[in-house]
């Protein structure tokens, strides 16, 4: 079996993916990752003008999140 899809959630920020990795939008078409990208960002806090990408606007709008995984 294939090693498991790790999305690393950080700290009041984005969704951290390791690529390779594809990312569809609702028809099924996909988004350009960049050649020799080693993981990408999924923006968590709505306010990024790259969606579905995290540009960093989530330092910037006050975005809050720190899920933590029960012991």
């Amino acid at each position: 079996m294939s090693e498991p899809i790790v999305i690393r959630c950080r700290d009041n920020g984005p969704f951290v993916i390791k690529t390779p990795v594809q990312v569809v939008d609702h028809d099924g078409k996909p988004f350009t990752i960049p050649a020799g990208k080693e993981t990408i960002a999924l923006c968590r806090c709505g306010a990024s003008k790259n969606k579905p990408f995290c540009d960093g606007a989530h330092n910037g709008c006050g975005f809050q999140a720190g899920e933590k995984a029960p012991v």
